[in-house]
């Protein structure tokens, strides 16, 4: 999906003024029931199985805030499939919002900023418990999964569900990573998808339980392996696409360590440095076919390029540069697309310095334990979004493949201080 640009320069947007905080109004039941309509043909051709477990403990017309896991964006279609007739109310992403604030407003999306400190956001959620007493739906880990397990969660989860005194419901989905992974540009494959939802804490239990406790329930709910799942019950993916772009998530070539020369096209993988290729086979294992295997397993790929930038950070060597178009939503009628920007990632942090403007801006490495980072953000380009309260969306003009390293970078870079520091 396409959005709405307009060029302008960095000092002239720098100053218009920031998007006003609106209250989340009730979903219109009209709307709602077009979206469910419009979904059938998705539940039809995934054959949609849901299983639900526990859902009896709760009142039919209390709030609960519904956790469900982030692997594609068929999550949205599957939760109008769930919930409906009831009305309901999603924490949606600030960018999601541009050109169709109307309509997101009254499916009943509310905006936050991924990865910042949003007090607004909880008060918004409070709101809702209260005086609409609808289901609140969030997506704890923000990003979608890169290749298909879980992602890092927020600590500050736990906090958030005894302040908001509400009962808790898990939604886990089963097959819909498969079906439309991120790196694969939209592409849809054949595949079933099963979601199980479960009431997961009652009012009655969240009171009893500390933070801590809290977070470690959830916690355990969110570990799974797509890919796993699909080699252990044999699900066979035989698009010829199913390869394309996998560079953006397995950059770095584990024959001979080498970075930005890996290309995913058709079904295959192939190093352009040393000449290794694997197959993505179409039970989902990588095939090298020299027959020298190195790591079959999408996930250990991706763990083990999370260990190699761990190193880096360890030995001081981590740093990411590049030139980046630098784009900013001040509101919701478009984005805005300023002066070209150096981005610097480091141990130490970020800083995004502009080439042709007044743009000087430095984050803290502490900042947050994740980054906002998309592939193919609205048909611009692979992305990461740094900020606090302006966000700077940023598109690598270089090495394209960099998102997914800054990602792992950040993360790991949070975690060494939290071990250092405690």
């Amino acid at each position: 999906m396409k959005i709405k640009v307009i060029n302008k320069k960095y000092d002239e947007v720098k100053n218009l003024p920031p998007i006003k905080r609106k209250k989340p109004i009730k979903q219109s039941f009209i709307l709602s029931t077009l979206v469910r309509l419009i979904s059938i043909p998705t539940f039809l051709s995934t054959k949609l199985k849901v299983e639900k477990v526990n859902m009896n403990k709760l009142n039919k017309k209390e709030s609960y805030l519904a956790l469900m896991n982030h692997s594609s964006f068929t999550d949205l279609k599957i939760i109008f499939k769930l919930l409906y007739p009831r009305r309901f109310n999603i924490v949606a992403s600030e960018d999601a919002f541009v050109n169709q604030e109307g309509l997101l407003r009254h499916l009943g999306c509310f905006a936050t900023k991924k990865f910042t400190t949003d007090p607004s956001l909880v008060r918004d959620m409070i709101y809702i418990a209260k005086k609409f007493k609808n289901p609140i739906v969030m997506y704890p880990e923000a990003g979608y999964t890169y290749d298909g397990t879980s992602t890092t969660l927020p600590d500050s989860l736990g906090k958030l569900i005894k302040l908001l005194k509400i009962p808790v419901v898990f939604i886990k989905t089963t097959g819909a990573f498969l079906r439309d992974p991120l790196y694969n540009n939209l592409q849809i494959r054949k595949v079933k998808i099963h979601t199980k939802m479960e009431c997961l804490l009652s009012k009655e239990e969240i009171e009893k339980l500390s933070v801590d406790e809290i977070n470690n329930i959830v916690y355990k709910q969110f570990t799974f392996d797509e890919l796993k799942y699909q080699q252990e019950n044999k699900i066979e993916i035989n698009e010829p696409f199913r390869a394309d772009k996998l560079n953006r998530i397995l950059y770095r070539c584990s024959s001979c360590g080498s970075e930005g020369f890996m290309e995913g096209k058709g079904i295959t993988l192939t190093c352009h440095k040393c000449g290794k290729v694997h197959e993505l086979t179409p039970h989902g294992h990588l095939k090298a076919l020299d027959g020298k295997e190195t790591i079959t397993h999408i996930p250990s790929w991706y763990q083990y390029e999370r260990e190699c930038v761990r190193k880096e950070i360890e030995s001081g060597e981590y740093k990411i540069e590049s030139d980046v178009e630098v784009y900013l939503i001040k509101n919701y009628k478009a984005v805005y697309k300023v002066e070209d920007a150096h981005l610097t990632h480091t141990k130490d942090g970020f800083h995004l310095k502009g080439i042709n403007s007044s743009l000087d801006y430095h984050q803290n490495p502490l900042f947050s334990y994740c980054i906002n980072s998309d592939f193919n953000w609205y048909e611009i380009g692979d992305v990461v979004c740094i900020g606090e309260k302006e966000l700077y969306y940023l598109v690598p003009k270089e090495n394209k493949d960099i998102v997914c390293k800054i990602r792992l970078g950040v993360e790991e870079i949070y975690k060494l201080h939290k071990e250092k520091n405690g």
